[in-house]
């Protein structure tokens, strides 16, 4: 296992982690639960868990009691979503701006494109 462990869900590096992992261990980015199956060094993706003692788990993403856990080490990648939203703050660090709010592609999420761009125009006239 490395020294350095990246969340499953989002990519970053997490940071002063205590081993024996606590089951209420999260990420500080995306606040993903990390001890979980797919974090697990012997969750293997397709058929679960290969460890023939532990107990069967029903979402492999939702942190759980398991005593067999240990930390994979292995690298998870950030998401396209991620790796977005760190160019866009680093691109608004880079021009003293304010980084973007993710709070607004929430609420975009039920619109047409139209509606976004209708939405976006009557705030940037003050409407």
């Amino acid at each position: 296992m490395t020294d350095k462990l990246t969340c499953w869900q989002c990519g970053e590096l997490l940071q002063n982690v205590i081993f024996p992992m606590s089951r209420r261990e999260e990420c500080g980015q995306c606040g993903a639960d990390q001890h979980v199956c797919v974090m697990c060094k012997d969750y293997d993706g397709r058929r679960g868990c290969n460890e023939p003692r532990a107990e069967d788990v029903s979402d492999p993403e939702k942190a759980n009691f398991c005593d067999y856990f240990a930390p994979s080490g292995q690298v998870f990648e950030k998401t396209a979503n991620q790796k977005a939203q760190d160019a866009k703050a680093q691109l608004a660090a880079l021009f003293g701006d304010e980084p973007p709010s993710t709070d607004s592609q929430d609420e975009d999420s039920g619109l047409t494109p139209a509606q976004i761009a209708d939405r976006k125009l009557r705030e940037m006239l003050g409407e």
